[in-house]
Formats: structure tokens, sequence, C-alpha cells
């Protein structure tokens, strides 16, 4: 495809319209690409996190696990869905419909919307950290395809916790960075004002990370924005995944693996 040239000093405004309120939610994704969608709800260890959403459904003909970051569209749907941040049963919740998929023998779909996982002290109390820790663990060696597509906000270990995929996609106006242009701008120059330079020090635009060879492709947005038109975003969302699945389907489980493996190995290559 044609990738476009983002402008670095734009770098903030596709931060700000990565975190659109009325941009295209997981479940709004699900509705207009999957059919026969089954949700399935809990880690069965402690509760549901409505922050992650899954289930299972069909992809045009292939049966498919789809699970996703949750946000709302307003004050009441954020505070129930805790704005998209999960907890560490939200984590286990997505590992235990991956693991279901990889028994079944079907591919997964993730969709990545957070702003990071939730750092409060029940979240770290259960573990949040070791929970997205054995997420990368398990998906790393997960025997069946796994896509992820960055739809708004990739936040930090929040986001890779449903991030190690055979294939990762990005929205144009998507980001994807270990910190938000904010907390990186209060660490660095201790002024979250400063999050404009932040934003083009992290290099965080699907272009940046498209150049860098850490996602496979981008997926235009139609004019204004996916949360402009919300059905054509599906519509190539979902040519994309049928693409990457065709593909990954013809590869033996060996391959696939390996694939995975050596994808994220050259991942941040130092060579002078």
């Amino acid at each position: 495809m044609d990738i476009p040239t983002n402008n670095q000093e734009g770098a903030i405004n596709i931060v700000r319209l990565a975190r659109h309120i009325k941009r295209p939610t997981t479940l709004d994704y699900i509705k207009l690409i999957i059919t026969d969608f089954l949700e399935l709800h809990g880690d069965r260890r402690f509760k549901d996190d409505l922050a992650v959403v899954g289930g299972i459904g069909f992809l045009r003909d292939f049966p498919v696990t789809v699970i996703g970051h949750q946000k709302g569209r307003n004050v009441k749907e954020n505070v129930k869905r805790n704005f998209g941040m999960a907890h560490p049963e939200g984590y286990r919740k997505a590992l235990r419909l991956m693991e279901e998929a990889e028994r079944f023998g079907r591919p997964i779909i993730n969709f990545i919307d957070t702003p990071g996982a939730y750092p409060g002290l029940g979240a770290e109390e259960r573990g949040q950290a070791e929970a997205i820790a054995y997420n990368l663990y398990k998906m790393s060696t997960l025997k069946t395809p796994i896509i992820s597509i960055v739809t708004g906000e990739g936040g930090s270990g929040g986001a890779l916790g449903l991030g190690v995929s055979d294939r990762i996609y990005m929205l144009s106006n998507s980001i994807y960075s270990v910190i938000s242009p904010e907390g990186c701008a209060s660490i660095l120059w201790r002024d979250a004002t400063k999050s404009d330079q932040a934003a083009d020090a992290l290099k965080l635009t699907a272009q940046d990370l498209y150049e860098f060879k850490i996602i496979d492709d981008i997926i235009e947005e139609p004019g204004g924005g996916a949360h402009e038109d919300h059905e054509t975003t599906a519509r190539r969302i979902k040519a994309t995944l049928l693409f990457a699945l065709r593909e990954l389907l013809e590869l033996d489980l060996e391959t696939l693996l390996n694939q995975r493996y050596e994808k994220f190995r050259k991942i941040g290559v130092f060579s002078e």
C-alpha cells in the first residue's frame, strides 16, 4: 500500500485523534466485522474485567477468537470500562480465551486501544506485572495464528499484553508507545505541558513504527479519521484481516512459530 507521510510536527495531533471519544471501539468493530459473535466472560480466578472484551465468532467463513480493550463513550461508560485500562484479571481473561482458541485451532484477532494497564493498588496486589509478563510468554508460543491491530492508543505494557502477534497493524491515526506524551514530558522536563515535544521524540505514530519495522502495515483511515466513518474503517480492517489470515493459515506450525520468534528478536536490534 502507499504509506502516508505524517508530519512530525503533527504527532501530538495524531495523539488527539487516537484518543477521540467517537473512535470505534472493539465492540463496534466486532459488530461490523464479526458474525455470530458470542461474548465470553471472566478469568476463572477473580472477576470479569469489563476493560477487556472477548469471545468467538466468524470472520466471513473463518471461526475466530476476538479479544480487545474496550473504552466507553461517556463518563458512565468509561467508569464501567475503567477507561480501557485492564486489571490483571483482564489479561488473564484474554489469555484464557487465547488458550481456548489454541485448543480448538481458531486464529486470534486482538484489538488494542488502551492508555495502559491500570496502575492502581488493587491491580498491583493481584499481580499486574506478572499477568502481562505471562501473556507475553504464552503468546510467543501459542500454536495458532495471532493478528493484532492498534485501533487507537497502544499504551505501554497494557498494549503489549495483547500485542505479541504474527502480524501487527495500526490504523493511520493510532499511536503505539512505551509511555504517554504527558508522562514522558513529566519525567524528562518535569512539565506535562511539553507533551507536544514528547510526542515528536517518542516516534509513536503508525508511520514511525512502520519505518522501524515494528508493525507490518498501516491501515489508512477514511478522510477525517475513523471516528467520522466507522463502516469504511471496519471494511478496511476486515480486508486486512482476511488477507493476513489466508497468508498465515498457509504456514505450517513450525514455520509460524519460528517467524513469530524472529519477528520479535529483530525489534530493537542495535547496529553501529
